[in-house]
C-alpha cells in the first residue's frame, strides 16, 4: 500500500503440453487463459480490524476512487486481449459489492463501450472457474475474492508452481512475484518450481520496462522448455529448480540466437 500497488495482475494459462497434469478433464481446461485484475490495497485485508474477548470485526471499505482505478486497468487490459470483462462482486448482499457494480458499470457505458461486459457473484464465479475455465477473458475483482479466486485457478494448470503475478500503480515501480510464496521447509534444496518466478520476470519485462519482445521471449522459452520434456516435481518429473531454471535460459538464448528483434545480455 505504501508503494500505491492497487492493481494485482494474475495469468492463469494451462500449456497443452501440461494437460495431463490438470484436476480436471482436458477437454474442459483445453486453451484456458484469462487473467484476474485483484484490486489490492483495499476491503477486508486493509480495513480497520478490532479484537475483544467476545468476538472480533475486520471493516470492509471501498472508496469510488478505489474502484475506479483498478477497473479502468481492467477493462483497458480486456480491450487488449479477446474484448471480455466479467466483473464479480457480492451485489447481493454487501454494499460495497452494490458500490462495487454500479461504477463498474458507469466506467463501461462511459469509457469502455467496446468491451463486453458481464456481472457475476463470487460464489457463482468460484464454480463456473472449474465448469468452464476458457469462458474467461479478463476477471476483475476486489481484494479478498481476487486472493481466493486466483488461488483456485492457479492449480487449473497443474500446479501453483507455474503461476506469475504483478502488482502495478499508476506510475513509479511495480512488484513481481510468483503466486506461490515462500516456501522456507525447502529453502537450499534444489526442489521448487521456478517457472512461476521465470514468469513473474516476463511480467518485469513487460509492465515495469515495456519490453514487449523479451517478455515474450522468457515466456515462449518456457512453453518450449515445457513442450521438450522438462519438469519439476510438482510437474511429475525429476528436475530440480537449477536445472529447470537453466534449461529455460537455454531457450531463451536460443531465441535470441535466431531473432533480430530481441537483445538479451545474460550475466
Amino acid at each position: 500500500k505504501a508503494l500505491g500497488l492497487f492493481a494485482n495482475i494474475r495469468p492463469v494459462r494451462v500449456y497443452d503440453d501440461l494437460l495431463d497434469r490438470s484436476p480436471l478433464r482436458e477437454e474442459i481446461v483445453a486453451d484456458t487463459d484469462f487473467v484476474v485484475f485483484r484490486e489490492l490495497t483495499g476491503g477486508l485485508y486493509f480495513g480497520e480490524k478490532r479484537r475483544t474477548e467476545d468476538g472480533a470485526s475486520d471493516q470492509c471499505v471501498y472508496t469510488v476512487a478505489e474502484i475506479e482505478r483498478i477497473t479502468r486497468s481492467a477493462f483497458t487490459a480486456a480491450r487488449a486481449r479477446r474484448g471480455k470483462l466479467t466483473s464479480v462482486d457480492k451485489a447481493n448482499v454487501l454494499e460495497t459489492g452494490k458500490l462495487w457494480r454500479e461504477v463498474v458499470t458507469r466506467i463501461h457505458a462511459a469509457e469502455f463501450p467496446d468491451v463486453r461486459l458481464d456481472h457475476a457473484l463470487v460464489d457463482s464465479t468460484a464454480m463456473q472457474i472449474i465448469r468452464q475455465p476458457r469462458a474467461y477473458d479478463v476477471i476483475l475483482t476486489e481484494n479478498m475474492f481476487g486472493d481466493i479466486l486466483s488461488d483456485e485457478a492457479s492449480v487449473l494448470g497443474g500446479s501453483i508452481g507455474l503461476a506469475p503475478s504483478a502488482s502495478l500503480g499508476s506510475s513509479g515501480p511495480g512488484l513481481f512475484e510468483p503466486v506461490h510464496g515462500s516456501a522456507p521447509d525447502i529453502a537450499g534444496k534444489d526442489l521448487c518450481n521456478p517457472i512461476g518466478a521465470i514468469l513473474s520476470v516476463a511480467l518485469l519485462l513487460r509492465y515495469g520496462l515495456g519490453l514487449e519482445d523479451e517478455a515474450g521471449a522468457v515466456e515462449a522459452a518456457v512453453e518450449n522448455a515445457i513442450a521438450k520434456g522438462a519438469r519439476t516435481a510438482d510437474l511429475g518429473g525429476d528436475m530440480g529448480c537449477w536445472a529447470m531454471s537453466e534449461t529455460i535460459a537455454d531457450e531463451v538464448l536460443r531465441a535470441a540466437t535466431h531473432s533480430h528483434h530481441v537483445q538479451m545480455h545474460w550475466g
